[in-house]
């Protein structure tokens, strides 16, 4: 009585169905893709040289902690710690992770000098 017969016909067709959920999932599909891109690689990206830094500290490094102390490094192993010397005299131990910059690279010490 009060539904029209096209709206009936129209409720009626199960023509698209599959290309109506394609079309409302795009969007969503598009704006993951870009996250990933603009987002999630990037930072990926800097982790990745994150880690590498704090593997290649060494002996005479001069680093930056996340706290802001700077200093220099006397011990390093392929351990956690480092041991810092931030004042002339005064050792830290700073777990590696805690290195916020390596500010400036030695030259390789050689500790097996010939007797």
């Amino acid at each position: 009585m009060f539904v029209t017969p096209a709206f009936a016909q129209a409720a009626g067709g199960t023509g698209g169905g599959v290309m109506d959920i394609v079309t409302s999932l795009a969007p969503i599909l598009l704006l993951v893709v870009i996250f990933w891109l603009l987002i999630f690689r990037p930072q990926q990206k800097r982790m990745k040289a994150q880690q590498a830094m704090l593997g290649a500290i060494m002996r005479g490094d001069t680093v930056v902690t996340t706290g802001g102390i700077v200093g220099k490094v006397t011990k390093a192993v392929d351990g956690e710690d480092l041991e810092v010397e931030i004042a002339q005299g005064t050792r830290v131990k700073v777990v590696r992770t805690m290195i916020a910059d390596v500010r400036s690279k030695s030259t390789p010490v050689n500790d097996n000098k010939p007797a």
